[in-house]
């Protein structure tokens, strides 16, 4: 990759940005990967040799909460010390100039709001709010390490990560507007996702079946390049950090 390439390729990428009217992104593991964010199921993403598939979910939390309130107090410590890349900073500033812009985000990590992303679409929760499994009440809590396993402030109930599990329905509310957001989009940018996880993949398809232009920006092959107008063989924080401002 020269970086005449990338220049060029962030050109063209930027002129179909500033056409576009209602701009969509849906991002994936892959940008979050930049910023040194293991990939949730990839080797790095392992602990003590438990495969993610084992620990979140809602069978092992009632099995053994400390085991995996252990697991996820682990990946908070990495992900705090993880910092947002160009990436996630230049589709902040897409959301600053682009009112009708939205944002969608498989990740879990909270790095597109510490990018300054304020509307985003969290289809996958966030590892930095937690549940009560008592009274329900959801909140922030930004604490590393968190006392484990955490009580409910207000009821003293067991909390659990405000994260969608393996067997869990997505959020209606959340998805929804997600799904609201892609039929309406004039252009849908796929940004480091592997395209297999569903329903969030569902997105990208849902949009080329209304005829919605697809960028992809992803230096690795994935299930939606066959689906995508253009593929953008580059890491984000590259590309995305060469776009110009509209004039």
């Amino acid at each position: 990759m020269s970086g005449q390439d990338v220049d060029e390729a962030a050109a063209e990428l930027g002129k179909r940005i500033a056409r576009a009217r209602r701009p969509c992104a849906l991002t994936g593991a892959g940008i979050s990967e930049e910023s040194g964010v293991p990939v949730f199921r990839g080797p790095g993403g392992m602990w003590r040799e438990r495969r993610p598939e084992d620990l979140a979910t809602p069978e092992a939390f009632r099995r053994d909460p400390l085991e995996v309130w252990q697991w996820y107090d682990w990946r908070r410590g990495l992900i705090a010390s993880a910092c947002p890349n160009a990436g996630h900073r230049a589709l902040a500033a897409l959301e600053a100039s682009n009112p009708a812009f939205t944002l969608i985000t498989q990740n879990v990590d909270g790095l597109h709001r510490r990018a300054g992303s304020r509307r985003v679409l969290e289809v996958h929760g966030s590892l930095w709010r937690v549940r009560c499994t008592a009274c329900r009440r959801e909140a922030d809590d930004e604490r590393v390490p968190l006392p484990l396993p955490p009580a409910c402030g207000a009821c003293g109930g067991l909390l659990r990560p405000a994260v969608v599990w393996f067997g869990e329905m997505l959020s209606p509310t959340v998805f929804g507007a997600a799904w609201e957001a892609v039929k309406s989009c004039d252009l849908l940018l796929s940004i480091g996702t592997s395209g297999v996880v569903e329903p969030a993949a569902s997105l990208v398809r849902v949009a080329a079946e209304r005829g919605t232009s697809i960028l992809e920006i992803n230096p690795r092959p994935s299930a939606l390049s066959s689906i995508a107008e253009r593929v953008f063989p580059y890491k984000a924080a590259d590309l995305l950090d060469r776009l110009k401002p509209a004039p």
